[in-house]
């Protein structure tokens, strides 16, 4: 295969699982108050001790530690705009969101620029690596990734039973570009169960975003990443090489510069589109929502 090693049929039902999986703990953690509470403030706090207690382990790193609290961070901050009138209030408190996404990019956008410059070839964190000018391609995406989040100003909560966080200028397109990007980085640097944390977690938040939830991206991001790295802390060698259930990628050095290349012209084309209504309209990056008037925009504005 051009990306992955040959797929067992075990592999593909781990790989539905996985994907489920997630879908299922996001769609749990969106009905209720109270089961957020415990996802997100009360079992992080057992998960930390049991993570402690076990130690380090040679598949976890300081960038797997990062991911994890970060992600939950997310997950803090958007309970505040779910549950409370607080961001109403206090206007301030949305640019948190958009910080927080990009914090998340950046870190990954690091750890890009750290594998390209260390040029690995061979074993590192209990993974095999392979380092190239991909790298450094799909770092450029990630920071022009960051460059294009805007809207977060018409960032609201759903009015209904369940409260969502909804982020209207967060475009179908973003989305894809945002996906693409993070699929490539995992695939070049963190290679050993890219399969799982590239694109099942990628697909978890987005299909049910595109589908049922519209608008929640963000949000379900946030919960299923946290969930996955919870999963890679507490059980690190599940997926690592030797696991039954690990499937290795092809290390073809043309599946990583075919995803960096696709990365890198998504992100550009979504600049360029939004750069073009910035000087159509007038409008301030940094205060208005650019897809404002659009259709995908005006009805996730009315929910």
């Amino acid at each position: 295969m051009f990306f992955f090693e040959s797929l067992p049929w075990y592999n593909i039902i781990m790989w539905f699982v996985v994907l489920f999986i997630l879908m299922g703990l996001n769609e749990l953690s969106r009905s209720s108050k109270k089961i957020s509470i415990f996802m997100f403030m009360i079992l992080p706090i057992i998960l930390t001790i049991i993570w402690v207690v076990k130690g380090p382990n040679e598949i976890t790193s300081w960038f797997t530690w990062i991911k994890v609290y970060s992600a939950l961070a997310g997950c803090l901050i958007y309970m505040v705009v779910r549950f409370t009138d607080y961001h109403k209030k206090h206007k301030w408190y949305l640019t948190l969101i958009p910080a927080i996404l990009a914090i998340n990019i950046l870190e990954a956008v690091i750890r890009e620029f750290q594998v390209g410059i260390a040029r690995f070839n061979g074993i590192v964190d209990g993974m095999y690596y392979i380092s190239g000018g991909w790298n450094y391609l799909n770092a450029i995406a990630g920071i022009i990734n960051i460059l294009v989040i805007c809207g977060w100003f018409g960032i609201h909560s759903t009015s209904g039973k369940r409260k969502d966080m909804i982020w209207p200028d967060q475009n179908f397109l973003y989305i894809i570009a945002y996906g693409i990007w993070n699929i490539s980085y995992v695939y070049s640097c963190a290679p050993g169960n890219a399969i799982y944390s590239g694109l099942a977690l990628n697909l978890a938040p987005t299909i049910s975003a595109l589908l049922w939830s519209k608008g929640t991206w963000m949000q379900n991001r946030a919960h299923t990443l946290f969930f996955w790295m919870s999963w890679v802390m507490t059980f690190p060698y599940f997926f690592a090489t030797g696991s039954i259930f690990n499937v290795k990628v092809s290390y073809n050095p043309y599946a990583n510069w075919t995803l960096a290349i696709i990365s890198l012209a998504l992100n550009v084309i979504l600049a360029v589109w939004q750069f073009h209504r910035i000087f159509k309209y007038g409008l301030n990056p940094l205060k208005d929502e650019i897809w404002n008037n659009t259709e995908e925009n005006s009805k996730l504005k009315s929910i």
